[in-house]
């Protein structure tokens, strides 16, 4: 006579459960690059920086058609407290708004250009270089950029939008395109260093802190 197979007392009555598939919730786990707080922060830095177009003063000595705002200043806050990404989304958004409020195409097109050039690299470096020193770097050569970028934007856009002849764009270069720009440049990293100072504890996350700046 064949023996009866022997079944466990646990398993005795109890169907065998088919593994659980993952839950909606889990399945739709927070991927979001930002947190709510540092969307609020950032859509904050935008409102700020804004606002900073509408403070604007010439820096050169008769040279009224060019004038300086501090509305940059705020995007690299951003880019230094959360990356790159989120200073030109800061940068980018106030240039736009800003075009739009003054109905200034040619200069938001200028701007959208300069805004890249200087926030990207500084952000990059202070992103692998996470200490002053390598703000200080990031900064610097985000200057340079952003004025070789205002030298060739205005070779191309001047000409183009407002129809100011090549030549007379190439003898404003070495007088006003590049001192103004450096002192913009200049003006825009002193403020990014004292103001990401004073709030980068309150801004930045624990881990990302720095000491010393």
């Amino acid at each position: 006579m064949a023996e009866k197979p022997t079944i466990h007392p646990a398993a005795a009555g109890s169907p065998v459960r088919p593994a659980k598939a993952p839950t909606a919730q889990k399945s739709l786990a927070n991927t979001n690059l930002w947190s709510t707080r540092v969307l609020v922060t950032i859509a904050l830095m935008c409102a700020i920086s804004i606002l900073l177009t509408f403070v604007e003063f010439p820096l050169l000595p008769g040279v009224a058609w060019l004038s300086y705002d501090a509305s940059f200043m705020p995007a690299m806050v951003c880019g230094f407290a959360y990356g790159p990404a989120a200073g030109l989304a800061c940068g980018i958004i106030s240039v736009v708004a800003h075009g739009i409020l003054f109905a200034d195409f040619t200069g938001a097109l200028m701007n959208f250009v300069v805004v890249i050039g200087y926030i990207l690299p500084a952000a990059l470096v202070y992103k692998r270089i996470h200490s002053f020193k390598g703000a200080v770097i990031g900064l610097a050569l985000g200057v340079v950029v952003a004025v070789v970028m205002a030298v060739l934007g205005n070779l191309v856009v001047t000409p183009a939008w407002l129809g100011v002849p090549v030549d007379a764009v190439v003898a404003m270069i070495v007088p006003i395109l590049i001192p103004f720009n450096l002192l913009k440049g200049i003006l825009n990293s002193v403020l990014t260093l004292i103001v990401y100072k004073a709030i980068s504890n309150l801004i930045t996350p624990k881990k990302d802190q720095v000491k010393g700046l």
